[in-house]
């Protein structure tokens, strides 16, 4: 979006920082606080008073539509009744940082090079400023709070304490660096009015005072009228080098404005999903939550405005990207937030139904977004047979098509209407749906829990049920985690490593299941020849029975026995792809091998 309504002029220091301190620059509520160390303000300080470059400044000039909560700059003790005509963009700690060391008046508070706080005031030496070979930052001191110098040992090295030890020593105060006369009077006095210091003092005030009396600041001034998707987009490419700024975060200080506070607000809402029964929500963040919020108020936008007047083209479209989100009113925050916790709790109950407990293993958290959304709009109507299987359905070729990574705010917006058209009124598939497509080659490369779709076939395991091999218990959230379940090999690495098995075959999720902890101690880095036995000792359980246990994990118990590596991956491949086709609602070719070895070894089981 273009900006055409800014302008750079020159500004006083001086006037800027008068502005700061009676309010009328102040900041938005965004704007991270102040923390530069004292060398920092030093060298900034040393720069003015050589009439150097220090940078632009940039403000927004206030009174628009654009309406920021607002806060003083760090210092400025009393809150001004009427808000700011300014709030300051960039440069706020420079402008916070002068403020201090040049108008506050009282001892700046900051850190040292070791981020040790420390506090006091700073000034400028008068002779060294005027010679020449000494580098001007040299020149500044931070004196400490009570205006003595010590040693480590706490002896006193210095002491500025009274105006007279510092005519003394030769120091200026640079918190009268715009009223200089009474200090000067003073210093002349002091020496008697000796011609030399004098001369000296003059000397300082025409090159060193003056420079900060004078000097301006290049101000960019972005108008009323300026948007915020704009203000925001400018104060992040100007701030390049702090933390990227979120819609959170840019949100809550424009519902402050309106006396709401988004942040605890948010904080309330996710504390209702803090319980174990919703460990697969712990990662669903802020701002993803407000992707939600928007796909809802934005497909209300749409509907509203076809029920009037039925022109598809001229209609809002439904979204979720940064500027949709930037536009969302308070009102329609409040309205459909707490659907969207619904829809949320909601989806924790249909992930494990696909035996999803956990974010470890959730394929895609950003997939939560549309179906938080989804199921916040299609309430009771998301429960029936039909489309509970078709909800099942879009989810697993989100997964498997594996289309939620990256950029994903179009897809979100398609989901909404088509997904809830499909399993509420029947509409066409979805182009999630559609669009989905699982190379088979793809089971041989999926060796890390990075991946979605490794998630996925774990998780399949589980919900078409895979029960634990020593006691046949079946998958459940409660032995999920009561057993600490995770997926390890079932034909071992260690053993793997002796046979010469290649690691991108072993590591392969084909050679890998959903085991409890204490199962997979069993197994330990035996022969599954000899580890089948064991197993049948340790519970104790038939030979017959255990074969049943091996089947539900889509293992053939005749290789394992007889430690049939080739066997046993040719043959659970293809079942893993028949289930792959089943959850997509899509035929698999089963006989594609082609595509398997891209380099990457890599394993995260805990065996």
């Amino acid at each position: 979006m273009a900006v055409d309504t800014f302008g750079i002029e020159k500004e006083f220091l001086r006037g800027l920082l008068e502005e700061v301190r009676v309010g009328k620059a102040r900041l938005p509520e965004f704007q991270r606080g102040w923390v530069w160390p004292d060398r920092n303000i030093s060298s900034l300080l040393a720069s003015i008073s050589m009439g150097y470059p220090v940078g632009t400044v940039m403000m927004l000039r206030t009174g628009g539509d654009v309406r920021f909560k607002q806060r003083s700059v760090e210092g400025v003790e009393e809150v001004p009744a009427k808000p700011a005509e300014r709030l300051i963009l960039d440069g706020q700690q420079r402008l916070t940082s002068l403020f201090q060391a040049l108008l506050l008046g009282q001892p700046v508070r900051t850190v040292d090079v070791r981020k040790k706080p420390v506090a006091g005031w700073f000034f400028i030496e008068v002779g060294p400023a005027l010679d020449p070979h000494v580098d001007r930052e040299e020149a500044i001191r931070f004196i400490p709070e009570d205006l003595v110098v010590r040693n480590f040992r706490g002896e006193v090295i210095a002491d500025y304490s009274s105006s007279e030890k510092q005519y003394e020593h030769g120091v200026f105060p640079l918190m009268h660096v715009f009223d200089p006369d009474e200090w000067s009077m003073g210093y002349q006095e002091y020496w008697d009015y000796d011609k030399d210091k004098i001369k000296t003092w003059h000397s300082f005030h025409r090159e060193v005072i003056k420079r900060f009396d004078q000097y301006q600041v290049p101000v960019i001034e972005l108008g009323a009228d300026t948007p915020k998707q704009a203000v925001c987009q400018v104060f992040e490419k100007v701030n390049t080098g702090g933390v990227t700024l979120t819609v959170f975060e840019l949100l809550t200080a424009t519902f402050a404005a309106d006396e709401f506070d988004l942040r605890k607000d948010w904080e309330q809402r996710r504390a209702s999903w803090a319980g174990p029964e919703y460990r697969v929500l712990r990662d669903f963040s802020n701002t993803d939550f407000l992707q939600a919020v928007t796909l809802l108020s934005t497909q209300a936008r749409r509907q509203e405005f076809l029920k009037v007047s039925g022109d598809e083209e001229r209609a809002p479209r439904v979204g979720c990207k940064r500027a949709d989100m930037l536009v969302l009113s308070l009102d329609e925050y409040q309205r459909y937030a707490p659907k969207i916790v619904e829809g949320l709790k909601a989806s924790a109950r249909f992930l494990h139904q696909q035996f999803l407990f956990e974010t470890k293993f959730l394929p895609y958290g950003t997939q939560l977004i549309p179906l938080s959304a989804i199921l916040a709009v299609a309430g009771h109507d998301a429960e029936g047979a039909t489309a509970q299987e078709r909800l099942a359905q879009w989810f697993w070729c989100g997964v498997f098509g594996e289309l939620y990574g990256g950029t994903t705010e179009t897809r979100f917006s398609r989901d909404l209407p088509e997904v809830l058209s499909w399993i509420c009124g029947g509409g066409p598939e979805p182009r999630t749906v559609t669009e989905a497509q699982f190379n088979p080659g793809r089971l041989f490369t999926l060796r890390t829990r990075g991946s979605a779709a490794y998630k996925g076939v774990y998780a399949l395991l589980m919900r078409e049920g895979a029960v634990d091999w020593r006691t046949g218990s079946p998958s459940s959230v409660q032995n999920y985690f009561d057993e600490a379940v995770d997926i390890h090999h079932i034909f071992p690495r260690a053993w793997a490593e002796k046979q010469g098995i290649d690691p991108k075959v072993y590591n392969s999720v084909i050679n890998k299941t959903p085991l409890s902890a204490r199962t997979n101690r069993v197994i330990g880095g035996y022969a599954p020849s000899e580890y089948t036995q064991r197993l049948q000792n340790a519970t104790p359980i038939q030979a017959g029975m255990l074969n049943q246990h091996l089947a539900t994990h889509l293992v053939d118990s005749e290789c394992l026995r007889s430690d049939d590596f080739d066997g046993f991956f040719d043959l659970r491949r293809r079942a893993l792809l028949s289930k792959v086709s089943l959850a997509m609602g899509k035929p698999i070719e089963m006989d594609v091998v082609e595509g398997w070895d891209d380099g990457d070894v890599g394993d995260d089981t805990d065996d």
